[in-house]
């Protein structure tokens, strides 16, 4: 895993993903006590930095390969960038979702063209499923995150980072980045480190489910001892990816974690005053940006905004409460 993969999976993603810019608002960054910088990937195709690792992992493969068809588990976002670049290569895709994904994720995969094979993520394997799906029909497994293509495909993100950064004169700082398994920090770390290593990547994860920041501490990978029940549902994964850790640990500064709560206020100050959806899982580095500016340590913060894609009550629940 190094930069010229990501570098070949950016040329293969041009035209093909959305270049998403660095918004600012005067109000954040006063609730921040610094300048703030949002990479809005929740305007992303299939609303979530997904799209990128997908197209990537999809596009590197050989035709023939690719035309038996894609299989992934996923909670929804991997699930939506997955079927939607399987559909654009003109090959199917079977996607394996929890049961209790929000509604709007198993609805927007099967409605991109995605087969879901539906799962109890307290009492079966995911692994094992799509294991015997793939032998049986011959798929080629493109898993969320421990991926070397996906991972590449992430990393793009980092590219654009770095130059949006120095376009900006930012050449110092945290970015903060939601992490389930790591591949979009990792990916991006590494992107950082050959294009912008003044900036710095520092995962976000919801409080009880901070598997990657345990592990960064303990400097062993760390497991999570439950597997569900976290409104940020997009980044609940059991532990840190064995391709995935290595870099972050290498790389990445300290985890943090943050409470519901404060995502949901992160989601209100987000529409409120950028004017986007962000789902609370993709919230979570706002909302450490905005209310934990205490570990936080320069003068300019870089936050990636992962994905949008939340059911209606979820996201008007954010407004009632902090809107």
């Amino acid at each position: 895993m190094n930069i010229e993969m990501i570098r070949a999976a950016a040329e293969r993603l041009e035209g093909h993903a959305r270049r998403t810019p660095l918004l600012s608002s005067p109000f954040l960054d006063e609730l921040a006590g610094r300048q703030v910088f949002v990479k809005p990937e929740c305007l992303q195709h299939s609303g979530s930095f997904k799209f990128r690792g997908a197209w990537s992992a999809i596009s590197a493969l050989a035709p023939d390969t690719r035309a038996r068809g894609i299989i992934a588990f996923s909670s929804g976002n991997h699930a939506q960038g997955v079927a939607m670049a399987a559909a654009q290569h003109g090959t199917s895709a079977v996607i394996i979702m929890p049961a209790d994904a929000p509604r709007q994720k198993i609805d927007n995969t099967r409605a991109l063209g995605g087969e879901v094979v539906l799962y109890d993520r307290e009492n079966e394997d995911r692994d094992a499923i799509g294991a015997q799906l793939a032998e049986e029909r011959g798929l080629t497994l493109v898993k969320p995150f421990d991926n070397p293509q996906v991972i590449a495909g992430q990393g793009t993100t980092g590219l654009e980072i770095a130059q949006q950064a120095h376009a900006l004169g930012v050449t110092r700082g945290d970015v903060l980045i939601p992490c389930g398994g790591g591949g979009l920090t990792s990916g991006t770390a590494l992107a950082l480190e050959a294009e912008a290593p003044g900036l710095r990547a520092r995962p976000v994860e919801p409080e009880g489910f901070d598997d990657v920041a345990r592990s960064l501490a303990t400097g062993s990978i760390q497991r999570n001892e439950k597997l569900s029940g976290s409104l940020c549902d997009a980044i609940v994964t059991p532990q840190p990816g064995d391709l995935t850790f290595p870099i972050m640990h290498r790389l990445c500064g300290p985890g943090i974690a943050v409470s519901e709560d404060d995502c949901q206020r992160a989601m209100a100050a987000a529409f409120n005053r950028l004017k986007i959806v962000i789902e609370p899982g993709g919230a979570v580095a706002l909302a450490a940006a905005l209310f934990h500016a205490d570990k936080v340590e320069c003068d300019a913060v870089i936050v990636v905004a992962s994905g949008g894609n939340v059911d209606t009550p979820v996201f008007r629940q954010a407004l009632d409460r902090f809107g």
